[in-house]
């Protein structure tokens, strides 16, 4: 049994819901630890394809848990990073998150980290670790500039300055604002447009463009050999699409 989230699966789909609302879905050791045990069971998992996650009541997730670091003057979390989810480089499954409301921090390094940004009117975004004496050292620092530049990043890193759903959208690590009632719908859209795709087909996307921003060029990411690729082209999925395509039916994708 969960006690600090809430997890619901259907369609090859697992949806993963922060649940301590009353700390505005901060996270103390054993919340990290029970979402890290979560993402490793959907790593494992065959039958999941794709995972959202979102947080209970009025945040996403504002971060760390302070009065629990206050007590050890440390910040605990798991191997796979915070949330289980910020040092997960070899997940090739697709994570979109559903930004409901604060960001904050480790929350928004959580989003930072997951494939998709899906955000509420009501959400915002911040690290505001500098206030507090800290560093966003799960990925905060490395992953921003990666998506939206060197100046943009530190214009908001520097001064731990908060940023409306929108302004995110305009500096490139939102992919949609929505009307926060129609959160979940539209998530569900996104949801549905990748599981039109054959799932192997979009792990090995995945896989290739987060590997290949990392390489000294474009021949060399271009001509190097991804597991994921030779796997995808070994799979039934990989026969299935052309064969639906000449039967002008839809395809049966079934994840092998």
């Amino acid at each position: 049994m969960n006690k600090f989230c809430k997890v619901s699966i259907s369609n090859h789909v697992l949806t993963v819901t922060i649940d301590r609302p009353e700390r505005l879905n901060a996270l103390h050791p054993p919340a990290h630890q029970e979402l890290s045990d979560i993402f490793d069971e959907f790593a494992n998992n065959d039958e999941l394809w794709i995972a959202v996650i979102t947080g209970e009541g009025r945040a996403f997730c504002a971060g760390n848990d302070l009065r629990e670091q206050a007590k050890f003057d440390a910040i605990v979390f798991p191997e796979k990073g915070f949330g289980g989810i910020t040092a997960r480089f070899d997940l090739t499954k697709p994570l979109i998150a559903a930004v409901n409301g604060p960001a904050m921090g480790g929350g928004f390094e959580i989003a930072l980290a997951c494939d998709l940004i899906v955000a509420s009117e009501k959400a915002i975004f911040a690290l505001p670790e500098p206030r507090l004496g800290l560093a966003a050292l799960a990925g905060g620092l490395q992953r921003l500039p990666r998506q939206i530049g060197t100046k943009r990043s530190l214009g908001m890193i520097l001064t731990g300055r908060t940023v409306t759903a929108q302004e995110g959208a305009e500096m490139g690590f939102v992919n949609q604002v929505v009307p926060h009632e129609d959160l979940m719908t539209v998530v569900d859209e996104w949801v549905g447009q990748i599981l039109e795709c054959a799932p192997l087909s979009v792990r090995a996307s995945k896989d290739v463009v987060y590997k290949s921003l990392s390489m000294a060029s474009l021949e060399e990411a271009m001509v190097t050999q991804y597991d994921t690729v030779a796997q995808l082209m070994k799979s039934e999925d990989f026969k299935e699409g052309p064969r639906a395509f000449a039967a002008k039916r839809t395809p049966r994708w079934s994840g092998r």
